[in-house]
């Protein structure tokens, strides 16, 4: 039971692949895959943080008032957060901007505390968490890479592609159409079209 909550949020529900939540910082922060993993754990700590109190607080709760509630809750971690990498890495926290204090608005975390979280113990809220979390962060690196491959021929910075070519004497060529906004939707239509590929072979 438990391994099926958290293997669902990384192939069968996945929230970018498959639900397309969260589309907005998906399509924003993955011009470099360091800043995609950036938002990645920042919205995974702000996820597990926010199920845990939603889980615990549920019976407490009236029905009338907690979506307000969960919004609280939600906002607090996120503050939390941006004061964290705003205290200790800073760099990230200008790369990603406004895009951390959004998180509050992100469909996936208040989606998850709507239907799960709200519904479920707490160590199965947990589980949830790491598992939407990480299919999250690994839909986010994905498309950073894609795009940081692509378009600066770079992986996590390093000049990978530059290296390979310089090896047989040639030239890496940059696609600099996928470190604009719209190279950011055609890298997203690429890999959701081969995702979709594989989970009809994986039959998920």
């Amino acid at each position: 039971m438990s391994e099926g909550v958290f293997s669902r949020g990384i192939l069968k529900d996945n929230p970018i692949f498959r639900q397309g939540l969260g589309l907005c910082p998906v399509l924003a922060v993955t011009v470099a895959a360091e800043y995609a993993l950036g938002m990645g754990l920042a919205t995974t700590v702000v996820l597990l943080g926010a199920n845990i109190v939603v889980s615990l607080i549920k019976d407490f709760i009236p029905a009338k008032v907690r979506i307000p509630c969960y919004i609280v809750v939600i906002a607090t971690f996120v503050t939390l957060v941006d004061m964290f990498l705003a205290a200790y890495l800073p760099d990230m926290h200008d790369a990603l901007g406004i895009f951390i204090p959004l998180i509050v608005v992100n469909c996936l975390i208040l989606g998850r505390a709507e239907s799960f979280a709200s519904k479920n113990s707490t160590p199965k809220a947990i589980i949830d968490a790491f598992g939407m979390g990480l299919g999250f962060t690994l839909g986010l690196v994905m498309l950073g890479l894609f795009r940081e491959i692509l378009g600066a021929g770079e992986v996590f910075g390093y000049p990978i592609m530059h290296e390979i070519f310089g090896a047989f004497g040639a030239q890496y060529q940059s696609m600099q159409v996928f470190v604009s906004p719209a190279g950011a939707f055609f890298g997203l239509g690429i890999l959701i079209a081969a995702m979709n590929i594989i989970y009809k072979r994986l039959e998920v």
